[in-house]
């Protein structure tokens, strides 16, 4: 098998499907952060999704471990399981999709803290390829994550979480020559976060306005070709905030914003170097092993400060994702959003609106995404969360 061949292929298939094409683009500026197990930064839940992809600071749900786990401890609910489904890029395939199941309980009388986990799957279908004496060989590459959570109220306006996460990703490589078939890399991480939140008083109404911070995936490299190949994990800043208000009795309005940047180093390249000369190779492939061998807690306070254009290029960096929740009576959701990534780290834009229905038992909640390039693989794509909440199926079975 041409093992090289198939594992950058797998990688870059990844790395390629998870991002935007950018058309007539300069090589010599076109420069997305490189990580490994970009599977991480899809959003999982119909949701968020729908507003943009953001979830730092709105109301807490059964999907917040990915947005804020910190907000389980303000849930009004005593818990709640959701189920969601993405299929993923189906204007290229049809097999490739992303399943995640999230939960969380409140634990004590006081409500006051709550414990939260998480699986993850995502499927990137079937790969064919083939062997050294041509022979065809189908793989099935695949990541899945699952973490476990604790938050907890430190006053009665602010709480903290941290979420402990098991990584393992496996995109197909395989050494026969070994005798190795198990070719899966995993890693460790952890997040941290903080969630805020107040009652302000505007004329006759109360309003509410929340502010919410999560520093995800903090943890270490994952190592593709037995440790060969170290990438590091997409360690992600998250900042956003919440501005919910009544239009009229049962009705409320919810106004979000995000704004996200990977805390990962830029990877050095050619471009920037003089390979002309044996000086400009020498300090390109200085440059790069410094790179590979930086550890990734020096990686996050590097990422504020390595672009190669300075300063106005690490402000290009910066997702943002703006987004709308209509409510009536909290039974019935219309939400709508956008998100926006600079046409050199990624070129990710779209528009992404959304809805969802409550009864006392589950909330099913749709989304669907409208990309602004009429060439992006991510337009029309569909997400669906069902979601169970504890309670009312405690009042349910109560009632029988």
């Amino acid at each position: 098998m041409n093992h090289t061949f198939i594992k950058i292929f797998s990688v870059c298939s990844l790395s390629i499907l998870l991002a935007l094409p950018v058309s007539a683009q300069d090589k010599n500026e076109f420069n997305p952060i490189q990580t490994g197990v970009n599977s991480l930064n899809i959003a999982p839940d119909a949701r968020g999704a729908s507003m943009g992809d953001l979830g730092a600071a709105t109301e807490p749900d059964a999907n917040s471990q990915y947005w804020n786990p910190s907000k389980y401890a303000f849930a009004y609910s005593k818990g709640g399981i959701s189920l969601s489904y993405t299929p993923w890029l189906r204007k290229l395939v049809n097999d490739i999709f992303l399943a995640n199941v999230s939960g969380y309980w409140k634990l004590g009388h006081e409500d006051n803290q709550a414990i939260s986990a998480t699986l993850r799957y995502f499927s990137l279908g079937e790969v064919t390829s083939a062997n050294v004496d041509n022979s065809a060989q189908t793989l099935n590459p695949y990541e899945m994550s699952f973490d476990v959570g604790y938050s907890r109220k430190l006053s009665e306006k602010y709480s903290m979480g941290v979420v402990l996460r098991y990584i393992y990703s496996d995109l197909g490589y395989s050494d026969s020559y070994a005798g190795d078939n198990s070719t899966g890399a995993s890693a460790f991480s952890a997040d941290i976060s903080g969630y805020y939140t107040t009652f302000p008083i505007i004329g006759r109404n109360e309003c509410q306005w929340s502010w919410g911070w999560n520093i995800s995936n903090i943890g270490t490299k994952v190592s593709y070709n037995h440790g060969e190949d170290p990438a590091f994990l997409p360690t992600n800043l998250r900042l956003g905030t919440t501005f919910m208000f009544p239009l009229a009795d049962y009705h409320t309005l919810a106004l979000s914003l995000d704004l996200n940047k990977l805390l990962v180093p830029t990877r050095p390249r050619e471009s920037d170097y003089d390979m002309s000369t044996t000086e400009g190779q020498k300090e390109y492939n200085k440059a790069l092993e410094d790179w590979e061998d930086m550890s990734p807690i020096t990686g996050i306070f590097k990422s504020f400060s390595d672009a190669p254009g300075g300063f106005s290029e690490e402000l290009k960096e910066i997702t943002y994702s703006f987004g709308a929740e209509y409510s009536y009576n909290q039974q019935f959701f219309l939400r709508a959003g956008y998100f926006y990534e600079h046409e050199m780290k990624g070129n990710r834009q779209y528009f992404g609106i959304g809805a969802g229905f409550s009864l006392n038992v589950l909330r099913l909640d749709a989304s669907y995404m409208l990309a602004t390039a009429q060439t992006s693989p991510l337009d029309q794509t569909l997400r669906f969360t069902l979601t169970f909440d504890m309670d009312g199926l405690k009042d349910l079975f109560g009632r029988r």
